[in-house]
């Protein structure tokens, strides 16, 4: 996504971005699996931004109609809407790549999707992440005095600690598109063999270490409290499973039928997060080519991920599951509506 680092000169810059985008001899995948590989991502891109659009209609539905919201509603209706946000930019990124290419190659455009791919991508793991602390501060059975007194405070904090997420996400994106910029004087050249002729190119000579520690520095933090949170609440659920199990009668208990399914849930959100904060490091620390499998499977896997998580989202919301359920059942009786 944020390719490589290149010299002031405009001209050769589009040049080389342009040939390091198309360039058929570095290309591992077949004109066929290309197109599969944009056929999907178009899907997983609706199917991301359809999930996430009914979470943010509901909540804000009842935002509107309450004059207020639950903190978990609050959550996702920011990480829904970062969602929409991205799913919406990566798809038209993948369109105007695709159509006019000599236009997204321009300074401006270029950078300008790249800064904002990484802030709603930053935006949506610290969402993601507020999502699972606040499920295990509200969930989890400790004793602590210290989570006691956050599980008191938590509602109130959470609109703060969203808007401080989302200045973090913009500060980093921004410096991090600086420091590319920045390192693009320090960088020699190598020849790149096109159908045409030779073009010199330049690749700086810290790009691949620094720049990935500082593209990858905004996930390590929400990876690290998502993880924690998760692992925590999967072992408190355990734990008054267990203690559920051992009084248990012989019937089957509801309550501890809700609790295997809390943790289920949440096991697989963790496993869902872990793998696209993996995809998304690599992507960015341009470890393979851009037209590399590895890197269209990387592409894959964060365009999954967004739809992937709201529709488990709906599924285990009961509140979400209901207003699915009747959306579904509208749309099913319109046809006859329209029958009569």
């Amino acid at each position: 996504m944020l390719g490589r680092c290149f010299p002031p000169d405009t001209k050769e810059k589009q040049q080389l971005r342009m040939i390091k985008l198309c360039d058929p001899a570095e290309s591992e995948l077949s004109p066929f699996l290309i197109t599969l590989t944009l056929a999907v991502l178009l899907a997983e891109y609706l199917t991301g931004i359809i999930a996430n659009g009914f979470i943010t209609a509901i909540h804000a539905a009842e935002w509107v109609q309450n004059k207020s919201v639950s903190t978990s509603g609050r959550i996702l209706v920011f990480l829904s809407v970062s969602r929409i946000a991205l799913q919406s930019l990566m798809m038209l990124e993948i369109t105007i790549s695709s159509t006019s290419l000599s236009f997204y190659s321009e300074d401006a455009v270029y950078y300008a999707f790249k800064i904002t791919f990484i802030f709603l991508n930053f935006c949506s793991l610290w969402f993601a992440a507020w999502l699972s602390f606040f499920y295990f501060v509200k969930i989890a059975n400790f004793s602590y005095p210290l989570f006691l007194k956050l599980r008191w405070r938590i509602s109130g904090l959470i609109p703060w600690l969203l808007w401080l997420s989302v200045f973090i996400s913009f500060s980093h994106s921004m410096f991090c598109i600086n420091i590319c910029t920045g390192y693009c004087d320090n960088s020699f050249p190598i020849q790149l063999h096109s159908s045409n002729s030779t073009e010199k190119t330049y690749f700086s000579e810290t790009s691949v270490v620094s720049l990935a520690f500082f593209f990858n520095l905004g996930i390590v933090i929400p990876l690290i409290m998502f993880i924690l949170a998760a692992i925590l609440l999967i072992l408190s659920l355990k734990r008054h499973t267990l203690h559920m199990g051992s009084n248990a009668t012989g019937s089957k208990d509801p309550s501890m039928e809700a609790h295997i399914g809390a943790i289920k849930a949440t096991s697989y959100f963790l496993i869902l997060y872990i793998f696209n904060a993996v995809a998304l490091f690599i992507y960015l620390s341009n470890m393979f080519d851009i037209n590399s499998l590895w890197n269209t499977l990387c592409q894959i896997i964060m365009a999954a991920y967004p739809a992937s998580h709201s529709i488990l989202l709906i599924k285990d919301n009961p509140g979400l599951r209901r207003a699915w359920k009747r959306l579904q059942l509208r749309l099913h009786l319109y046809p006859k509506e329209w029958t009569l």
